[in-house]
C-alpha cells in the first residue's frame, strides 16, 4: 500500500521523463528547467549563443542535474526536424516540451519595420508551432505527452510598444487551446503558462527604488513585488507531471494577481 504522502509527491514526480526547454539557458527559461530537473527530469536545453550554452550546462551538472544542449533556431524548420531527431534517438523520447524561446521588441507601432514585426511573430509564435509539430509527432505515437507554452499578461492585455509581441502572444494562447483540442484523443496535455513582471537580468535596470516603471508594477501587483524566477518552478511541475493529466487547453497566469485587479489609486 502507498502511503498517502508518497502518493502525492508520486503525482508530481517526473522521474524517467525527459524535458526538453527552448530558450533553456538563461532567465525563466533556466528556472523552469530547474524546476523539472528537481523533480527527476533530464534536461534538454535549446538555445542560440555558444557562450551561453555552455555557462548554462555548467550550471545545471554544478546543480547535479543531467543535462544536455542543443544549437539552434527553432523557427527553421528543417534545422529544427533534425535536432528533435537526433534527441529522440539519443534519449528514446521527448515526455514534456516547454515553449520558452521568445524575443520582444518595445517599438511604436507607428515606427516598427514590418520586417521586425515578422521577426517577432516567427519566434514567439511560428517558433512554438514548430516545435510542438515535431515532438507531437512522436507523442501521438506513444499516446502520451506535456507540452507547455510560455504565454504572457500580453495575451490578455495591450500595452503600448509591443503591438508584435501582444499579437503573437495572444496568437500563441488561441495556439494552445487549438493544439489541446487536436491532441487530446492522444493524451497529449497542451497548457500554457503567463508570467507576470519577474525580476530577471533583463528588468535589473528598471527595478530600482524611484523609477516609476518600478514604481508602477510594485503598486500594480497585489503581492505588492516583482516576481523572482523561482516562482514558476512549481506550475512548470504540476502542468509537466500526472497531476494535470486532465488539464488541458489552459493557461495558468503567475502575475502576484494583476489580472485579478483593475488597481487601486496609488494613495491608498
Amino acid at each position: 500500500m502507498i502511503e498517502p504522502m508518497q502518493q502525492g509527491m508520486e503525482l508530481f514526480s517526473l522521474k524517467g521523463k525527459v524535458a526538453m526547454v527552448t530558450g533553456g539557458t538563461h532567465g525563466l527559461g533556466m528556472a523552469m528547467a530547474e524546476g523539472l530537473a528537481s523533480a527527476g527530469a533530464t534536461l534538454v536545453i535549446t538555445g542560440n549563443t555558444p557562450s551561453k550554452m555552455e555557462e548554462a550546462l555548467k550550471h545545471y551538472k554544478d546543480l547535479g542535474y543531467r543535462a544536455t544542449g542543443h544549437l539552434f533556431d527553432v523557427t527553421d524548420e528543417k534545422q529544427a526536424e533534425e535536432f528533435v531527431d537526433k534527441i529522440i534517438a539519443e534519449h528514446g523520447k521527448i515526455d514534456i516540451l516547454v515553449n520558452n524561446a521568445g524575443i520582444i521588441r518595445r517599438i511604436p507601432a507607428l515606427s516598427m519595420e514590418v520586417s521586425e514585426f515578422r521577426k517577432v511573430i516567427d519566434v514567439d509564435l511560428v517558433g512554438p508551432f514548430i516545435m510542438s509539430q515535431l515532438v507531437a509527432r512522436d507523442m501521438v505515437r506513444r499516446k502520451e505527452g506535456k507540452i507547455i507554452n510560455i504565454c504572457s499578461m500580453m495575451s490578455e492585455l495591450g500595452r503600448n510598444s509591443v503591438s508584435a509581441y501582444a499579437a503573437a502572444k495572444g496568437g500563441l494562447k488561441m495556439l494552445t487551446r487549438n493544439l489541446a483540442t487536436e491532441w487530446a484523443p492522444y493524451n497529449i496535455q497542451v497548457n500554457g503558462i503567463g508570467p507576470g513582471y519577474f525580476a530577471t537580468s533583463q528588468t535589473a535596470p528598471i527595478r530600482v527604488d524611484g523609477n516609476p516603471f518600478n514604481d508602477f508594477i510594485i503598486q500594480r501587483t497585489p503581492a505588492g513585488r516583482w516576481g523572482n524566477p523561482e516562482d514558476l518552478a512549481g506550475t512548470a511541475i504540476f502542468l509537466a507531471s500526472k497531476a494535470s493529466n486532465f488539464v488541458n487547453g489552459q493557461l495558468i497566469y503567475v502575475d502576484g494577481g494583476i489580472l485579478a485587479t483593475i488597481g487601486k489609486p496609488a494613495n491608498e
